[in-house]
């Protein structure tokens, strides 16, 4: 499925009972953002963390898009990328059943569960896919509410006032300034935001809307994150028109055949 852009999108994969539809259609096209995540996401928990003073519970980190909780399967266990496209596309989960699999996927991220591993909440709409995140217990909550229309309801507002980072690595093309208006007044301690998004969108609303609060964004423009390949030729030709829309030199980045990420921290 394409949008009227010409990027395709891959709904029927993101709100499935567990995630090995979701690596089976993207092991091709060497989906990769939440590898570069990993790292990232865990030197901005570490340093907001630091700024906790240990006489209130830590502050938690609300991943945004979450979907099978994949981010915080990174950031909390000892586990790569690589290993969970082996573990949901390989032979050793195939013929399992969705229950089967969420009893073994407790046992495996258990076991490799990090010390100091951070509460983390989750926030998207494809409910199957969180109710898997949280069953499995990468996720200590989820919400499944659509913040582009709707006012977050009196849980998430509850939840948001302990959050002290947001993360965001799959949402940058569907989630706007809509959904951080909606979030950063029910804040109740400083939070920072540390998102990758593609080139192809222009995140000044968004940093706009976070500066009105506080935050000041930094992105390293000299450096970008490869996401995936092209499905076809005709993303291809979408993505570099759109990165030059924007003012930015697809070449050695989309012209190379993959959609190419900025990683934007924003910071009180």
């Amino acid at each position: 499925m394409e949008t009227s852009t010409g990027k395709a999108r891959f709904d029927d994969i993101y709100d499935q009972p567990d995630p090995r539809a979701y690596f089976r259609r993207l092991a091709p096209l060497a989906y990769e953002i939440p590898h570069h995540g990993q790292a990232a996401f865990r030197r901005a928990a570490a340093a907001r963390a630091a700024l906790d003073d240990g006489t209130r519970q830590p502050a938690a980190v609300l991943d945004l898009c979450c979907s099978y909780g994949i981010n915080a399967a990174l950031l909390n266990h000892d586990v790569t990328l690589a290993e969970l496209y082996a573990r949901y596309t390989g032979p050793g989960t195939r013929r399992l059943t969705t229950a089967e699999l969420v009893e073994a996927d407790k046992d495996f991220y258990a076991s490799r569960r990090r010390d100091g591993a951070y509460r983390i909440i989750g926030l998207d709409i494809a409910s199957a896919a969180t109710e898997y995140a949280v069953a499995v217990g990468l996720l200590d909550g989820a919400y499944n509410e659509n913040l582009e229309t709707d006012e977050p309801s009196a849980p998430l507002r509850s939840a948001m006032a302990g959050v002290g980072l947001i993360t965001l690595t799959g949402g940058g093309s569907y989630v706007t300034r809509n959904t951080f208006r909606a979030l950063l007044p029910q804040a109740g301690r400083p939070v920072w935001v540390s998102a990758f998004v593609l080139r192809t969108v222009s995140y000044a609303p968004i940093a706009e809307l976070l500066a009105a609060h506080g935050l000041r964004t930094v992105a390293d423009a000299s450096r970008s994150y490869p996401q995936r390949l092209f499905t076809d030729e005709r993303e291809r030709r979408y993505a570099i028109e759109a990165v030059r829309a924007l003012g930015l030199d697809p070449a050695d980045r989309e012209t190379s055949g993959r959609f190419h990420a900025t990683l934007y921290e924003s910071r009180g």
